[in-house]
């Protein structure tokens, strides 16, 4: 399948460490479990410039490690004007980062941009809190949010194709 007939999900936080890797990690899996490699293109990035270059944070290493996943060779990147045309979905992790991205969006860009807990289906919280400077509870958190958020993302996509 060519990467223009590919539904692409781009993942948002802001220093791309924490939880936009997380998303990518959580959703990549999802929908590799539903044997749907081969028609997504899945990515992360931050608003900032931070950590370029840089592996996800060790704690949510160490979380995804607990639970399965391998986020090790994940570099952080920021988001660029590309991704907008490259990427149906964008999904921030918070409103500070949904304003962000909306601000460098092109007025002709094929993304859409949402919030991620748009699609929870068990959490109520409108954001996904960022767990940098929390202790290891909050990357369990952060973990358990995506993995019910990227289930009613699949869905939502899935459905609306």
């Amino acid at each position: 399948m060519k990467e223009s007939d590919k539904t692409g999900v781009m993942f948002v936080c802001m220093g791309n460490i924490c939880r936009s890797p997380t998303a990518e990690g959580v959703f990549r899996s999802i929908v590799t479990g539903h044997g749907l490699d081969d028609s997504f293109i899945i990515d992360s990035s931050g608003t900032h410039s931070y950590h370029i270059g840089s592996q996800p944070d060790q704690r949510a290493q160490m979380t995804a490690r607990s639970r399965g996943l391998d986020l090790s060779l994940l570099r952080g990147r920021q988001l660029a004007q590309d991704d907008f045309y490259r990427f149906q979905y964008i999904l921030a992790m918070d409103r500070s980062n949904l304003s962000d991205i909306n601000r460098i969006k092109p007025s002709d860009a094929v993304a859409s941009v949402y919030l991620f807990l748009d699609y929870a289906k068990n959490f109520e919280q409108s954001e996904v809190p960022d767990p940098y400077y929390g202790g290891d509870h909050g990357f369990e958190n952060v973990f358990d949010m995506v993995e019910d958020e990227s289930t009613g993302l699949l869905d939502f996509i899935l459905q609306n194709r």
